[in-house]
């Protein structure tokens, strides 16, 4: 009996430490708003996000990946010298190229965050990305590196 009781114990003590959850890991700036996302050339009543992976046409930064890099070094300032390390972020490019919900995953301290938001928001419209011939709105996440 009492080795039931103690399983019994042990089982609801993980069970309620086990509901807490944790949003501290994640810095958001733009909270959600209740108007409707921008509409792209192409204006649909699709309002899904869609994934990288799973859409025929990728957004892309214009001039691409390098183009992106070379934008981020030039526009990031580090609020502590010798500071490398990676920064994790995801965002959604709607369907007019524009960034919207950018979130940090996991940065370096030392208020990178802040200014990782700050440099993407700097960044210009995107070219979206279609599924089925249709300008849809995509979740990206990119690592920044900071050297």
């Amino acid at each position: 009996m009492k080795k039931f009781l103690l399983l019994l114990l042990i089982c609801f003590a993980q069970n309620s430490f086990s509901q807490n959850t944790k949003k501290d890991n994640v810095l958001v700036i733009d909270e959600p708003t209740k108007t409707p996302p921008p509409q792209g050339s192409n204006p649909n009543e699709d309002n899904s996000i869609y994934n990288t992976a799973g859409i025929d046409i990728r957004p892309e930064f214009p001039g691409g990946v390098t183009a992106m890099n070379s934008f981020i070094t030039q526009n990031f300032k580090s609020p502590k010298e010798g500071l490398k390390g990676k920064i994790y972020a995801t965002f959604i490019i709607e369907k007019d190229g524009s960034l919207n919900d950018i979130k940090i995953l996991r940065d370096l301290g030392y208020e990178t965050g802040k200014e990782a938001i700050r440099v993407l928001k700097l960044f210009p419209k995107w070219s979206p990305g279609q599924q089925k011939n249709k300008t849809v709105r995509v979740l990206y996440s990119i690592p920044m590196i900071i050297n």
